[in-house]
């Protein structure tokens, strides 16, 4: 019962390591994550300026109290919520609101339009889907030419929905509730960097489409853009919150997961089936081994392992029940020692930490192999 119960204990994501690169609910996603079991590496990839204190943001409203837009256009909850606060402070909240509720006001879906009604507007529409395409289409239709269109910017590229407009004969005047700038300290962006890079993390989420290209853009300033590129196509897991946010990431012909609901729970619960699905799992000595990011189960069971145990044990199960020199296993720890006795010496941690000794066996003068089970031997030895 003890042995079923240390089982089940450990989360789906138990043995995989994270980044969050978000500024904003960075901890109720770490949260989230950590819940069910997964290791954080928090580096957010940019900082907001704060809305009371953004000079651009009160040049906007104050010209949109001055000269009325025909449509306004909100894109999210916490920037409609956070214009009329700041609007407040500076004197102007009555007139931002009177203005408000003499135009044609659209809300990207149903938390926007909750928002919206929370400050005592009414939304002349919002799409179920929350896409801005959708709402594009429905002013296209509606016929923008001559027309006055404020949209609520919120820090994310909108691909083609302002060109589209423009290129209708509309006048866009954009509102930029809160802007993104680089974070102030770059190392923790510079850690996950090094730890992407090096296979340190298993996957790296991203909740705006500035963060993901702020983390490009320092990527390329450090040198390290085509090695973060390939990390990302092959072994880092790159979890976008939604379409608009890996927009970035495609244009660097990066492939992402999203979840279908644009939410950090639905992102995690993603995460939740993509790792694990993604781990090695191999019958070894009986066992079953599953080689997770930086821990691994056997028969279910969670054994934490050292890292220089994970680079041996990962250079083991790239030819499981082939005999792999000594050198060869050098070569896979960290550094660039010479010295073959450190390959002993991680073995036996190795072994410790898997709690099973025979998992791995020694072959005499020529190296270690993984004990892969006979009947599965001839499946993964041919070559």
């Amino acid at each position: 019962m003890d042995d079923e119960r240390q089982r089940s204990d450990h989360g789906p994501l138990a043995g995989f390591t994270v980044g969050v690169t978000a500024a904003r609910r960075a901890d109720e996603l770490a949260a989230l994550l950590q819940r069910r079991g997964a290791a954080v590496l928090h580096a957010p990839a940019l900082r907001i300026v704060p809305l009371a204190d953004d000079s651009e943001l009160l040049a906007a409203t104050k010209q949109l109290i001055d000269q009325a837009p025909d449509v306004v256009v909100a894109t999210t909850a916490i920037g409609f919520r956070g214009w009329i606060e700041a609007a407040d402070g500076w004197g102007l909240g009555d007139a931002l609101l009177e203005r408000l509720r003499a135009v044609e006001l659209l809300a990207r879906g149903p938390k926007v339009k909750g928002a919206v009604r929370a400050a005592g507007l009414t939304e002349e529409w919002s799409p179920a889907s929350e896409s801005m395409a959708e709402v594009l289409d429905r002013l296209l239709e509606e016929g923008v030419d001559g027309r006055r269109i404020a949209v609520q910017l919120h820090g994310e590229p909108l691909p083609g929905f302002v060109e589209s407009l423009r290129a209708g004969g509309a006048e866009v005047v954009g509102v930029p509730v809160y802007r993104w700038l680089p974070p102030e300290d770059l190392g923790p962006v510079d850690r996950l960097l090094d730890a992407a890079v090096s296979r340190g993390v298993d996957a790296v989420t991203f909740t705006s489409a500035p963060a993901a290209a702020s983390l490009l853009s320092r990527a390329e300033e450090r040198g390290l853009l085509p090695e973060l590129l390939a990390a990302f196509g092959h072994d880092v897991l790159p979890a976008c919150v939604g379409p608009v946010t890996a927009v970035p990431l495609q244009g660097h012909g990066v492939e992402t997961v999203q979840p279908e609901r644009f939410r950090l729970g639905p992102l995690v619960q993603l995460l939740c089936q993509e790792l694990p699905g993604r781990a090695r799992a191999l019958p070894v000595a009986g066992h079953r081994l599953e080689i997770r990011g930086h821990a691994v189960l056997v028969d279910g069971e969670l054994r934490t392992v050292p890292p220089a145990g994970m680079s041996l044990l990962r250079a083991l199960s790239r030819r499981p029940g082939w005999v792999v020199p000594r050198a060869d296993l050098l070569r896979a720890l960290p550094g660039t020692g010479r010295d073959e006795h450190a390959v002993e010496t991680a073995m036996a941690r190795l072994r410790t930490a898997l709690g099973t000794p025979k998992l791995i066996q020694t072959v005499v003068k020529r190296g270690y192999r993984l004990a892969l089970d006979p009947a599965t031997d001839a499946k993964y030895t041919d070559a």
